[in-house]
């Protein structure tokens, strides 16, 4: 009887939440599904093979492993077992996976059979797949910043210093990568092919702590969502200036962009989704600011649905803080307590 019980108030409890984050402020999003998958562990990236149509989620703790979703259900379909990852990338090509793990983990992208280990220095966090050479680029905080695979047998190609603590990387796949420096306040330039940085940008004080990029890669304009202040610091991509600065939540630690709706995304911690809408290479507004779940702060996007996928967890209220300890600092933005059982959910945003 109580097991019955349990369940009818999960349900209840999950019809709330759904109520609650599906109902936007004025703008074309909504969330369209939030389906509550549950599974122990921690997590950070989440990342959309749109070809494979699956749905790859690191999940860290005891067991640690690469969670694997349809990503037109949302439903389970395998996992990369015994590797403690941030975020995954897949290449179409080789059908080759890959994990931001120590060692990085390679898999078959069809099967999820695991391939190969791949001994890596320095602590993996980001990942980015450039189909410009077919090479994984594996990021970390601490040295080397970049280890550099190649996707088709994994070897490693080499390592480049940033100069900076990478967050996350775009691609022309034309030679070009762009990686934000959050403790830099700044952009590399990095020529994919020599290996090298050729260039930085400076945000100039209009933001800090860039915890997310996108980018327009047709009309050469990068979208770096800051902390401190939120906002989002738009340049263009061929000489770094800065072209304008807007508003976004609080929190961020993502940013994708829909070349299909010229529209870029931020994804915040404080349980909003900005959407930033391109009028032009040199005209943008704020679009919307969705409500979605705290602690929903990477996305990815869908690129054959214009979906775009967010991960999230309840968390129980935080512990109270000893009496007369100084309140906590701003920025990232408080993850809360501990996090809610079974309350790990997959949120799908469209129009």
């Amino acid at each position: 009887m109580r097991r019955v019980c349990l369940g009818i108030a999960v349900t209840i409890a999950g019809f709330a939440i759904f109520t609650s984050i599906g109902s936007a402020q004025d703008g074309p999003y909504k969330v369209l599904k939030a389906a509550k998958v549950g599974g122990d562990g921690g997590f950070d990236y989440v990342y959309a093979d749109a070809d494979g149509r699956r749905l790859y989620i690191p999940r860290t703790g005891n067991p640690a492993r690469v969670t694997v979703y349809n990503l037109d259900t949302q439903e389970s379909v395998g996992e990369i077992a015994n590797t403690n990852a941030r975020g995954a990338a897949v290449d179409p090509k080789s059908g080759h996976g890959f994990a931001s793990s120590k060692p990085v983990a390679m898999w078959d992208a069809k099967t999820l059979a695991l391939i190969k280990t791949i001994d890596v220095q320095g602590g993996p966090d980001g990942i980015l797949f450039d189909p410009f050479n077919q090479r994984v680029w594996i990021f970390s905080h601490g040295a080397p910043n970049a280890t550099v695979i190649n996707s088709v047998d994994g070897a490693v190609v080499g390592t480049v210093d940033l100069g900076g603590a990478p967050e996350q990387a775009v691609t022309d796949s034309k030679g070009h990568l762009y990686v934000d420096l959050e403790d830099k306040d700044k952009i590399a330039v990095v020529d994919a092919a020599a290996l090298k940085v050729t260039g930085t940008f400076d945000l100039a004080g209009k933001g800090g702590g860039p915890g997310g990029l996108a980018f327009d890669v047709k009309n050469h304009v990068l979208f770096a969502s800051c902390h401190d202040p939120a906002v989002m610091v738009i340049l263009n991509s061929d000489n770094g200036n800065i072209i304008t600065t807007l508003p976004i939540g609080q929190g961020t630690d993502g940013a994708t962009f829909n070349p299909a709706t010229l529209e870029a995304f931020s994804s915040n911690s404080d349980g909003t989704l900005t959407i930033i809408k391109e009028n032009s290479p040199t005209s943008f507004v704020v679009e919307q600011n969705l409500k979605t779940m705290t602690r929903a702060k990477t996305l990815t996007l869908d690129s054959k649905t214009n979906h775009v996928l967010l991960i999230a967890a309840e968390s129980a209220p935080p512990p109270a803080p000893p009496a007369g300890a100084p309140p906590p600092a701003g920025g990232r933005g408080g993850r809360g307590g501990a996090m809610v059982p079974g309350s790990f959910t997959i949120l799908v945003v469209g129009k």
